[in-house]
């Protein structure tokens, strides 16, 4: 028997024997794959950033409109309304035909109170009337809140030809003077 052969032989005993030893082995469920790592949620940048650009503008006066706040004092006039009107109505040059007191009021409240007020005015055709919004000395650190809230409704109407924080004696900056179209 040549070498050759003798190894045929233990090749194939060795494998009887392998699958003599293995006949009863069942096959075992497959491991379970490694967690993968959750994707990130997609972010709306560009919506975040379109939402922030609107506020932004929203806040903005309109092109053409005058405005100018220097301090606690503010002024505003539309375009195409002369400074001279804007100065009479800053030194307290128009008769006041009716004034709303908005002390005590949330923000909301307040602009709900002013727009119907000013609605009243026109329906009445009232010129000029005197908002007193008060200074915001409880207001915090946020600064005078209904101030600013009154300032936002009042450039939005358009029946709204200017307004300027009241002299002294009317209140000086805790109130405003608001000239209306006839």
């Amino acid at each position: 028997m040549s070498a050759d052969q003798g190894n045929d032989t233990d090749n194939g005993a060795e494998q009887r024997l392998f699958r003599e030893a293995m006949r009863n082995v069942k096959a075992g469920a497959a491991a379970p794959a490694p967690p993968r790592n959750p994707k990130p949620r997609p972010r709306a940048r560009f919506r975040r950033l379109d939402d922030a650009a609107v506020l932004a503008e929203s806040l903005q006066p309109r092109p053409g409109d005058h405005y100018l706040e220097t301090g606690e004092e503010v002024s505003f006039r539309r375009q195409g309304v002369q400074e001279s009107v804007l100065r009479k109505l800053r030194t307290g040059q128009y008769r006041l035909d009716a004034e709303i007191d908005l002390h005590g009021l949330t923000a909301a409240e307040a602009k709900q109170a002013l727009r119907e007020f000013l609605q009243a005015m026109q329906h009445e055709q009232a010129r000029c009337v005197r908002v007193i919004h008060g200074k915001g000395h409880r207001s915090g650190h946020n600064g005078p809140v209904l101030k600013s809230a009154v300032q936002v409704v009042l450039q939005k109407i358009d029946a709204v030809v200017a307004f300027a924080s009241a002299r002294p004696v009317d209140g000086g900056t805790g109130a405003m003077y608001v000239l209306l179209k006839y």
